[in-house]
Order: structure tokens, then C-alpha cells, then sequence
């Protein structure tokens, strides 16, 4: 048994995902939907996902909870709202009542295109997120490095509300540098309401050269800081395959964890997502 923390569909017939831009990310300019993830996820014996937004749109949320009420391959979807706007307990409320609204497990807001490296911090989302909380919902994080800080300061503020980090924070792996990447990342994980996804390594590498070796010491950082009970397996399918097919991206997390015991394994690969996401 296997939990996929982590992948995305959409389709360009219904909207446009305007972040898809430039020829290096071209071949994601089509649509990708269930029916194209599953095949790939049984082969692999994954049996269960989490779908994650994509857009800042209203619509799509409502959208991802009708898809995971009707296919059992999704166990949960962590959606968006506006984290500023002043009725977000009624809108949170709101979600949880329409079809599939019991599989929202989270928010996530794409902070990585926010100009602010602070944006967590304004009150008016501090108070959003202090509803995502009330809600017993956790919030992902989505960031680049330099926007690690605020995350530590956020979930040092707001203890109640589990914060799940996407990507690692997203590390310079093509670059082969860890500082001040590896210390913020710690210094998240010092707080014991954060929890990390294994995921989105692959594209932040080299996508054409990348081996595993090169993932290494960014994922045994994330062992070290985190440890197997507060890590989880994501493909980030389809953005993954920009620089792998599915079964590349868990084999690799596979082969980075080989040396941790059978019940660590499971952490990663099920217990964490499961536990955190209330699967």
C-alpha cells in the first residue's frame, strides 16, 4: 500500500493553467486527467493520492471534490480558497458541504509567485489561516527558498494549524547548493506542527542529467531534520515528467530510502500522508 501525497490534474478545455509557459514547459500544455494517472499509480502499487490544486481559481476546488467522490484512486484533495477574504470560515464550510467536500484535507496558496517574502505573515492571512486551522484542515506550502523564514516564523504563530512543506522548499539541486536552504529547512522542522513531501525534486535537478545521487543530499537533509515520521511520498505528476516517468520518481524515493528500516519506509510511503491528511 502506497499514498501518493502529491499530483495534479487538469484540463485545458475548462481553463487555461497560465503558469504553463515557455518551450521547456510545452509538453504540459495538454490535458491531464485521472484516466491517464491511474494505470501508471496501480502499476506501482499506489492505491491512494492526494490531488492539489494548481490555479488560484474559486472553481477548481469544487471541481477536485466532485472528481475524488467519484473515483476511489483520490483520498483527498487539498484545494483553494482566498486566505484574505473576511468570510473564509463560512467559505471553508462551504466547500465541506458540496459533493465529495468531505475529502478537502487542506489549502494551499501558490505563495512562490508572491512578490512579498513576508506574504504569510500580513494579518489578513494570518487570519485566514488561523480559519484553516478552526476548520481542521492543514495548509501546504508552496515556496522557494528565500520564502522559508516567513513558513518557520507562520507555523511558530499559528502551533494549532499542521503546515505540510511541498517540494522540500523546493532546493537548488541543479545548482548543487544547500545553504541557506538546508538551514531554514531545520529550522522548519524544529517546530513540531510541520510536517515535508519528498516530492518536486526531480524538476528542481537537472532534467536531462539528474541520477539519484543528485537528490541525495537534499532528501538524507530532510531524514535528518524531519525524520520518516513527519515525511511523505509525492510524484508531483504530471510536472514530474519533465524530467521523469512515474515509475522513475518512486523507484528514486525508493532507492533514497532503502537503507531506513520497513516501519520508517512506511512512514514515508503511507503512515505520514495518512496520518496528517486524515485519509
Amino acid at each position: 500500500m502506497t499514498v501518493d501525497a502529491h499530483h495534479h490534474v487538469w484540463d485545458l478545455s475548462v481553463r487555461d493553467q497560465d503558469w504553463i509557459k515557455g518551450p521547456e514547459l510545452q509538453p504540459l500544455r495538454r490535458t491531464f486527467g485521472l484516466t491517464d494517472l491511474e494505470p501508471e499509480a496501480r502499476a506501482a502499487g499506489v492505491d491512494r493520492t492526494v490531488l492539489v490544486q494548481t490555479v488560484t481559481v474559486a472553481e477548481e476546488t469544487p471541481e477536485f471534490l466532485a472528481l475524488a467522490a467519484g473515483h476511489d484512486l483520490v483520498a483527498g484533495v487539498v484545494g483553494w480558497t482566498d486566505l484574505t477574504r473576511r468570510g473564509i470560515a463560512d467559505e471553508l464550510s462551504r466547500l465541506r458541504e458540496l459533493p465529495g467536500g468531505t475529502f478537502l484535507k487542506g489549502i494551499r496558496h501558490q505563495v512562490q509567485a508572491e512578490q512579498d517574502p513576508r506574504w504569510l505573515l500580513r494579518k489578513d492571512v494570518r487570519r485566514g489561516l488561523a480559519a484553516v486551522a478552526a476548520a481542521g484542515l492543514v495548509y501546504d506550502l508552496v515556496v522557494l527558498p528565500h520564502q522559508l523564514p516567513a513558513c518557520v516564523e507562520a507555523a511558530a504563530r499559528l502551533p494549532q494549524l499542521a503546515f505540510v512543506l511541498d517540494h522540500l522548499g523546493k532546493p537548488p539541486i541543479a545548482a548543487g547548493e544547500r545553504e541557506p536552504w538546508a538551514s531554514a529547512l531545520r529550522a522548519l522542522a524544529a517546530l513540531p506542527n510541520t510536517v515535508a513531501k519528498l516530492s518536486g525534486l526531480v524538476t528542481e535537478a537537472d532534467p536531462a542529467s539528474w541520477t539519484p545521487a543528485d537528490l541525495r543530499p537534499y532528501t538524507d537533509t530532510a531524514l535528518e531534520a524531519f525524520g520518516p515520521g513527519r515525511l511523505m511520498f509525492g510524484s508531483d505528476w504530471p510536472v514530474c515528467t519533465l524530467a521523469a516517468p512515474y515509475p522513475r520518481v518512486l523507484d528514486t524515493t525508493r532507492t533514497l530510502t532503502a537503507e531506513l528500516t520497513a516501519g520508517e519506509r512506511e512512514q514515508i510511503f503511507t503512515g505520514t500522508a495518512t496520518r496528517v491528511y486524515g485519509l
